[in-house]
């Protein structure tokens, strides 16, 4: 069973595995079995993504978690994820098929950093973003989703200042659609979306007129999307700065023929799946994050057979991270995720 993965597609596995079972039909055996709910983050290679019982962002899908009535939750996404859905389900238990399935965005703050930056700004009010570990969680007011972000700042008295961590692109968004000059914005980013460079989206963009146009906002080409729709070089109806849920909802009402999008180009089976008749193309079809690339159908599958990679955060700091977690629910759109 072997993966390999180009700019756009990635190809499916044999259908029949080195023990000469169908692999999909094992995994959800195995599955019930362990009575175990398999949870599959949007930017998942194609075959995790169909094998799985639900996909999503990582909130999401952490939310699905807490709900479901499945002892065990086995999480294809990054470290960070595993982590928010054993925040939320303190009673399952949680694995990831390889531990090592890291973020460079989560890494790009700590908890010692960030209580250094608290200490700079006493008073100050925190708002991370749930790309960030149970540590950071847990030293923080309220967490957001990209979805809720600018609801969640709005939410906070005006004459507060506020430290939002950790992605530079997302807080930049954040700050211009609030109009709030209080907020300092730690300098973190994620390397596979921050790669979604201004020259890639003008280039994509004037490749393929009258496509419409979909923007994540942890990308490096943000603020680029908003001055060409603006300045009238592309249609500001059809230029949306979306979460990867957003996307999903733009998807299905499209009646486009063509999408043009920015972000993790996982998301692409997603929104093909959603709406075959309009085409989507990736601004930067290399946009591949090696993390997520690292649960393979062979990992997921040796993680059901042996029960590998339990994901555990301590008790005290997990009740204090699901707190900033919780707080965020009520505010705008949460579900929308990252």
């Amino acid at each position: 069973m072997a993966t390999k993965q180009n700019t756009v597609t990635v190809d499916r596995i044999s259908a029949e595995s080195t023990f000469g079972i169908d692999w999909a039909e094992e995994v959800r055996e195995l599955a019930h079995q362990r009575n175990a709910v398999i949870l599959a983050h949007n930017y998942q290679l194609p075959e995790i993504q169909d094998v799985a019982h639900h996909v999503g962002d990582s909130l999401g899908l952490s939310r699905i978690a807490a709900a479901t009535d499945a002892d065990e939750v086995i999480f294809c996404g990054v470290h960070f994820m595993a982590e928010t859905a054993k925040i939320l389900s303190p009673d399952k238990r949680v694995f990831i098929p390889d531990a090592n399935a890291g973020c460079s965005l989560a890494d790009t703050i700590n908890a010692d950093q960030l209580r250094e930056w608290k200490a700079e700004h006493p008073g100050a009010i925190v708002v991370s973003y749930v790309n960030t570990t149970a540590e950071v969680k847990a030293l923080t007011d309220v967490c957001c989703t990209s979805s809720n972000a600018a609801d969640v700042v709005r939410s906070i008295d005006p004459n507060r200042e506020i430290l939002f961590l950790p992605d530079q692109f997302l807080g930049a968004h954040v700050r211009r659609v609030t109009g709030r000059d209080n907020i300092h914005v730690w300098l973190g980013e994620c390397h596979v979306h921050a790669d979604i460079s201004p020259r890639d989206l003008v280039d994509t963009v004037r490749a393929n007129e009258g496509a419409e146009l979909f923007v994540h906002p942890e990308c490096g080409c943000t603020t680029t999307a908003l001055w060409m729709a603006e300045s009238g070089e592309i249609p500001g109806e059809t230029t949306q700065i979306l979460s990867t849920g957003g996307m999903l909802e733009a998807a299905k009402k499209t009646t486009s023929e063509r999408v043009l999008v920015a972000t993790e180009i996982g998301m692409l089976h997603q929104l093909r799946k959603a709406n075959p008749a309009t085409e989507f193309m990736p601004v930067n079809p290399q946009a591949a994050c090696p993390y997520m690339q690292m649960i393979t159908p062979e990992k997921l599958l040796d993680c059901l057979r042996y029960g590998r990679d339990e994901v555990f955060v301590d008790e005290e700091i997990a009740a204090v991270a699901r707190s900033a977690v919780e707080r965020m629910i009520p505010i705008g759109n949460p579900g929308g995720g990252e």
